[in-house]
C-alpha cells in the first residue's frame, strides 16, 4: 500500500478508502508534491481489490482553496518558470484525467470552499455530496491567472455556460446555487459530509465490480478525444498565463494580502 505523507493520508475502510487532503492550516492548497502523492493513491487503491470506491475529503474547514501560492512565487522567481509552470499543470492535468478514467468510482465530500485546482478535484469526481456551507470558485483571473483546467471540466459536468460564468466573473458560488446547477449532487450538514459520502461509496460497492468498471468506463468515453484535447489545452494555457507580468501581480497581492493593481 502507498505510504503518503502527512499532507496526503489515506485510509480504507473495509470496500471503501478515504484519501484527505491534510494542510488545514493552509486551506489544503495543494503543494506539486501533494499532487505526485495523489496520483500515486490513487493509481495504488484503484490496484487494491478490495477497494471499491474512493472519497476525496479536506481536513479541517476547507475543501481545498487551490495550488500552494507560496510555490506559485517560487516559482515565478525561478531561473525556468516557463518549464517549472508547465510541469505543473502537465502534473495536475495528468492528475484529473487519471481520476476520469479510473473504473473505480470517485466521490468528493466537500466540507467546506473548493477553489481553482479545489474545484478541479471536484468536477473530476464522479459524485459529490457537499455541506450546506460549501462553496465553489474559480476566481483565477481575478489573479491574472487562467482555470485552464477547472474550466473544461465544469463545462463537460454542466455546460459551455455554466463554465463561462464561472471562470470570467471568477464569482463564489454558494451550495445551494451549486447543487441547482449540478457541480453538487447532495447536500447534507457539515457533520455529515463524511458519513454520507460512506453511504454512497458502501452503495456503489454494492454492485457487480466488473458491471460498475464498465458503468464507469461507458460514462467516461463519451469524454473522447474532445476534452483531452481542451485539458491538455488549457494545462498550457494555464501555464503561459502564469508567467506573464500580470499573474507575477496577482500572486504578489495574493501573498501581501491586497488587491492586485493591473496594468
Amino acid at each position: 500500500m502507498y505510504m503518503p505523507s502527512n499532507a496526503i493520508e489515506v485510509k480504507v475502510y473495509d470496500v471503501a478508502a478515504t484519501i484527505v487532503l491534510n494542510r488545514p492550516d493552509y486551506g489544503n492548497a495543494l503543494t506539486r508534491s501533494m499532487v505526485q502523492q495523489l496520483l500515486e493513491a490513487i493509481d495504488d487503491l484503484y490496484l487494491e481489490k478490495r477497494v471499491r470506491a474512493i472519497i476525496i475529503t479536506g481536513a479541517g474547514d476547507s475543501f481545498s482553496l487551490g495550488a500552494d501560492v507560496g510555490e506559485m512565487q517560487t516559482s515565478q522567481e525561478s531561473e525556468t518558470p516557463e518549464a517549472d509552470w508547465g510541469a505543473d499543470a502537465a502534473d495536475f492535468r495528468d492528475l484529473v484525467v487519471r481520476m476520469m478514467e479510473i473504473t473505480k468510482p470517485i466521490i468528493a465530500a466537500v466540507n467546506g470552499p473548493a477553489m481553482s485546482a479545489g474545484a478541479a478535484l471536484v468536477a473530476a469526481s464522479d459524485i459529490v455530496v457537499a455541506s450546506a456551507n460549501a462553496t465553489f470558485a474559480l476566481p483565477d483571473v481575478r489573479h491574472g491567472m487562467v482555470a485552464g483546467l477547472a474550466t473544461p471540466l465544469v463545462a463537460f459536468r454542466v455546460g459551455a455556460g455554466q463554465a463561462a460564468r464561472l471562470a470570467l466573473s471568477g464569482a463564489t458560488i454558494d451550495a445551494s446555487e451549486a447543487q441547482r446547477i449540478g457541480l453538487f449532487h447532495e447536500l447534507t450538514a457539515a457533520e455529515f459530509v463524511w458519513a454520507r459520502a460512506m453511504e454512497l461509496a458502501k452503495a456503489c460497492a454494492a454492485g457487480a465490480p466488473e458491471a460498475m468498471q464498465l458503468t464507469k468506463r461507458l460514462i467516461n468515453e463519451t469524454l473522447g478525444e474532445e476534452l483531452a484535447t481542451q485539458l491538455s489545452s488549457g494545462a498550457a494555457m494555464a501555464a503561459t498565463a502564469r508567467t506573464t507580468e500580470a499573474a507575477g501581480e496577482g500572486i504578489a497581492a495574493l501573498l501581501e494580502g491586497r488587491q492586485p493593481v493591473w496594468k
